[in-house]
């Protein structure tokens, strides 16, 4: 974590590559290039097939899961080197973003561009393409020409991952310092600005006695600046910055508060996926206050799980935190609808992903009694994960 939380810091302030001589510098590359220039653009991706390809090969795997687009290059090219050696390698590319919809990660001109061309070089490799909503999935199959559209796994949360020896999460209310009674928000997952964490500060004043917890890294400056912000308006004893807690505890620790809010930015990325916290919220049984971009909003106007706002609109949002708080039970109801949460578990999704194995590997004998903490992976399965 404190590693990952120095990479971010560095990556939000530090020189940005955007002046007249990097715009001609990447425009440059590409003509030379074309889809290659991501190694002059973006030489870091090279960092992860430092770390991980070895470590593939010496695997043999017969299938590679490789998780995003920077992952995407390290699998097709274990791909590559294990056919050059007469081995047959099935590679599933699971893509969780739409990189021209992105807000790019790296404020220079030079980043977007590279990470485009390396995943279109690397994307006609994948034997098979998952992803995230089938809005994704068609935007996907137009911009690499997929001969079919991607199968859709939704990140929704295991269910049943919690080791036997777990202690009891711990108490939200009581991470807090405050009691039963005490109207409670909470936002989960990462903290950047379009994330909209800056709209929720600034809401705290307009909503008298209400609490808001962010579940979030507390030592990135960005969040440092949230603290600030709430001091300067007078909410400070009312914003509460919370470590994460591990991925089996999410769920019931969310479950203390009173509504889940996620007034996420209209990023073009942003329109088209219901997001891991979407989920945890509906699990934790939460009333769901959220931004209108597109999927998320249209899912909760269907299934009446909270209230829908203007993104970027502070007045909007402080209406509809006020209607959840106002009829709550109402909210929470949608969550009893049969097999609506059923589907959105982890144990739902896998059937998915075994189908994709099983395709792609039909002569693979069954796995073998797993651990029940671990999530089946076919025999000789490697996925390489997102950097973290």
């Amino acid at each position: 974590m404190w590693l990952r939380t120095k990479m971010m810091n560095r990556v939000r302030y530090g020189r940005r590559f955007r002046g007249p001589w990097d715009r001609a510098y990447t425009l440059f590359w590409q003509l030379a290039l074309g889809d290659r220039a991501w190694r002059r653009l973006e030489p870091g991706l090279w960092d992860y097939e430092l770390a991980y390809g070895p470590e593939v090969d010496r695997l043999r795997p017969d299938l590679i899961h490789a998780h995003d687009f920077r992952m995407l290059g390290v699998g097709a090219r274990a791909k590559i080197r294990a056919g050059g050696q007469g081995r047959r390698v099935a590679l599933v590319w699971d893509a969780h973003e739409f990189l021209p919809g992105i807000k790019p990660w790296r404020d220079h001109a030079r980043w977007l561009p590279a990470h485009r061309a390396h995943e279109r070089e690397y994307a006609p490799y994948a034997d098979a393409v998952l992803t995230v909503s089938a809005d994704l999935a068609e935007r996907l199959r137009r911009e690499h020409g997929l001969a079919e559209a991607p199968g859709v796994l939704l990140n929704a949360p295991a269910d049943d991952h919690r080791p036997a020896d777990d202690a009891p999460p711990p108490d939200l209310r009581a991470e807090c310092g405050i009691g039963p009674d005490v109207p409670l928000l909470v936002y989960s997952g990462a903290a950047a600005p379009q994330r909209g964490l800056d709209d929720l500060v600034e809401a705290l004043p307009r909503l008298p006695g209400v609490h808001l917890a962010l579940v979030v890294n507390p030592a990135l400056r960005y969040v440092e600046r949230l603290a600030d912000r709430a001091a300067r308006l007078g909410a400070a004893d009312r914003l509460h910055v919370l470590p994460y807690v591990p991925h089996w505890q999410v769920v019931p620790f969310l479950s203390g508060a009173d509504a889940g809010v996620i007034p996420i930015h209209r990023w073009p990325n942003h329109e088209i996926a219901l997001i891991t916290k979407f989920f945890e919220y509906a699990h934790a049984r939460l009333p769901v206050v959220v931004s209108d971009v597109r999927t998320m909003a249209a899912t909760v106007r269907r299934t009446g799980q909270g209230e829908v706002f203007r993104a970027g609109d502070v007045d909007d949002l402080v209406r509809a935190v006020t209607a959840v708080l106002a009829d709550p039970a109402r909210h929470r109801a949608a969550y009893d609808r049969p097999g609506l949460l059923a589907g959105w578990t982890w144990s739902a999704q896998a059937e998915v992903l075994e189908a994709v194995y099983r395709r792609l590997l039909p002569d693979a004998p069954p796995p073998p009694d797993a651990d029940p903490l671990d999530p089946p992976t076919p025999r000789g399965a490697l996925r390489c994960p997102p950097p973290t």
